[in-house]
């Protein structure tokens, strides 16, 4: 698979000595795009080899993986099962854009609460969820597993060997993990995680062997799904400048992240910085009825 890494022209990166090119993994699929494309490639070959018919995950109510895996699904004639937290969001979820698309192509909810939710990972509460919904193959929140990670590690071809930094951005860790498995010698990889606090550390250390990559954590907005109007502005400013769509969870805050960067000089010039663009594009019409809500500038779609 052919993905273009697509040069980005700037001032700052001109002014600055530094070449940036963006991996555009969100091209590859208009549902399935960008790293829940690579995530689910092995899981579903996996499915199939198991014979099973019935593929549960987990997400919350704007999850890019939650619709991906519904499309998937579909596309591969499996029955999927999204577990979703807040349970307030059983009455009102087709107003929610992410799960009226999962459910559009197939995707049946089981709403949980919050703290219920948080013991996804549970031995006994999967057993309950077996128990009341029958068998199913799980793939973990965000997709992330070794089957994801070495879905992941395709990204990078050898043509991307003449950059010096890959970045990316991180939810759960398994996209980071591949890159770096799959990076050279001497190349750093850098990850911008979307949430709040270096928890992810481990989690990365547990797929990997490398040590040539680090958590860049001061640009998560406040956490998870949060935004404020400097991000909104400069993911509209990148789309009128370069025509690329980014999405706010993930890719917009890794590439405000980069610029802030080379904005303070952190990166020497001649450097070559590779950043991976995840997809997520889904999201951008729930964000903007967030941002709505908030009497806040909207991302422009």
């Amino acid at each position: 698979m052919n993905i273009p890494n697509q040069h980005i022209d700037h001032p700052l990166l001109k002014e600055k000595g530094v070449t940036l090119y963006l991996k555009r993994e969100d091209a590859i699929h208009p549902f399935i795009s960008g790293n829940k494309y690579r995530k689910l490639k092995y899981n579903l070959l996996e499915v199939k080899k198991q014979g099973q018919r019935t593929l549960l995950t987990f997400g919350g109510a704007f999850s890019n993986h939650i619709a991906a895996a519904a499309f998937a699904g579909h596309e591969q004639g499996l029955k999927t099962i999204g577990v979703i937290r807040g349970e307030e969001l059983e009455g009102n979820w087709q107003e929610n854009p992410t799960l009226k698309l999962a459910h559009e192509h197939g995707m049946e909810f089981y709403f949980v609460s919050r703290s219920d939710y948080r013991r996804k990972n549970e031995v006994d509460f999967q057993k309950e969820l077996k128990e009341s919904l029958g068998d199913f193959y799980l793939l973990p929140e965000g997709g992330t597993n070794a089957l994801a990670v070495k879905g992941c590690e395709e990204i990078l071809t050898d043509t991307d060997a003449q950059f010096d930094v890959i970045c990316s951005a991180v939810g759960t860790g398994g996209t980071i993990a591949g890159l770096i498995n799959a990076a050279k010698p001497h190349q750093t990889v850098l990850g911008f995680p979307a949430l709040k606090g270096d928890f992810l550390t481990e989690d990365i250390r547990s797929f990997v062997q490398n040590e040539n990559w680090r958590l860049v954590t001061d640009y998560h907005f406040g956490g998870y799904a949060k935004v404020d109007e400097n991000l909104v502005a400069f993911i509209n400013q990148f789309k009128e400048a370069t025509n690329i769509p980014l999405d706010p969870i993930y890719t917009g805050k890794m590439l405000f992240g980069i610029f802030d960067l080379i904005k303070q000089g952190v990166f020497t010039p001649g450097t070559q910085i590779l950043a991976i663009h995840t997809g997520g594009l889904q999201g951008i019409k729930g964000m903007n009825l967030v941002l709505k809500k908030k009497n806040l500038p909207l991302l422009n779609v």
